[in-house]
């Protein structure tokens, strides 16, 4: 009996199993292929050994490797990818297909960080239409400071009606650092935090090219978590539309503020400065996105107010964005929710509005 080495032993179990398909492929074994095979297995050098088999059974033709190939090669390439599904779907998902369940940390709001936060005027004496939330000292306060923001929501109950209304809880907070306030302690200037609880559904329609992929509606809170005179907070009941046409989206909001007692409110004329309704319009290409935010008090004359913003998301390497903010107008944070000023950060971030492309 002939002697294999270990590294041998492979071969020969995969040329036994070869000799016993191609005699399950042509029916019982005769006579012949039996002996054939036996004299095969007897030689020792593993090449004549093959040469063997090739002689007495026939070996693989050419035409054969040449067919597998490809479907080798297209196995190791990435899935051709469908066209592009509804972003809006895919943020709130909306459709059957596209539900992942409940209590499951989704993205919201864009999260980032900003080394450097530059205001052109710095609201040293915040103030309020309330005498007792007015400051009655200036506060030390840079002109350039840090900012970040966090952002999540999770589905708390799927299919609230039929399979096209889900009920979301989200939570945003932001801050605003004097990390380059050295003399004050580098405080935290302002931070506020942003709870709400929406219904959303789906609503496939069409209007003018736009598809209007999702509607809903909500309940928000949203304070600075300070003692008089810095407090600030308010309560709205907020409506949302979601509309898509290509890589553009546009969201737009309505809100109607909850009163409080008078005597407690701690921003009575909020809604003639931040505004009653805001439009959001985000544009996506390659690895760009663009966001541009408005928002309008909805009277005019003198309460004629809003703010506009554009933030850019944009590669630096890999999954790394850079992240450029520019806001104009009022209410960039609640504490300056009456005071109209210019601010410009620039940073990374780490989440978007919309998923960006994954680089080729």
């Amino acid at each position: 009996m002939s002697t294999f080495t270990v590294a041998a032993t492979p071969r020969v179990l995969i040329l036994t199993v070869l000799t016993v398909s191609v005699i399950c492929a042509h029916g019982e074994a005769s006579a012949q292929d039996v002996e054939a095979a036996s004299e095969c297995r007897s030689i020792s050098d593993a090449t004549a050994r093959l040469a063997c088999y090739d002689a007495a059974f026939g070996g693989v033709e050419p035409n054969v490797i040449e067919q597998d190939e490809p479907i080798r090669q297209r196995s190791l390439e990435s899935p051709v990818r469908g066209p592009l599904e509804s972003r809006l779907d895919e943020r709130w998902e909306l459709s059957p297909e596209s539900k992942q369940g409940t209590f499951h940390l989704r993205p919201y709001k864009p999260v980032y960080i900003l080394a450097a936060f530059h205001a052109s005027s710095p609201n040293r004496q915040p103030r309020s239409a309330n005498p007792e939330n007015t400051a009655t000292s200036p506060l030390d306060v840079r002109d350039t400071e840090a900012k970040y923001q966090i952002s999540f929501k999770s589905k708390l109950w799927e299919n609230v009606i039929g399979d096209y209304s889900d009920l979301w809880f989200a939570y945003t907070q932001s801050s605003r650092w004097q990390l380059y306030n050295a003399g004050a302690s580098r405080p935290f200037r302002e931070t506020d935090y942003e709870p709400e609880v929406m219904l959303t559904f789906r609503t496939p329609f069409s209007v003018f090219g736009w598809e209007g992929r999702m509607a809903g509606i909500g309940i928000n809170h949203q304070s600075n978590g300070r003692s008089i005179p810095l407090s600030r907070s308010w309560n709205r009941l907020i409506g949302t539309l979601g509309l898509e046409k290509g890589d553009w989206t546009v969201t737009a909001r309505y809100w109607s503020r909850i009163n409080e007692d008078p005597e407690d409110d701690d921003n009575p004329d909020i809604e003639d400065y931040i505004g009653r309704a805001d439009l959001l319009v985000t544009r996506t290409w390659r690895r760009h996105e663009l966001a541009l935010s408005l928002s309008h008090s909805l009277r005019d004359g003198e309460r004629s107010r809003g703010s506009i913003g554009l933030d850019w998301a944009f590669p630096i390497s890999g999954n790394l964005r850079g992240y450029l903010q520019i806001f104009n107008g009022y209410g960039e944070s609640l504490i300056d929710y009456n005071h109209s000023a210019t601010y410009v950060g620039f940073g990374v971030s780490l989440v978007n509005w919309y998923p960006l492309p994954v680089p080729d």
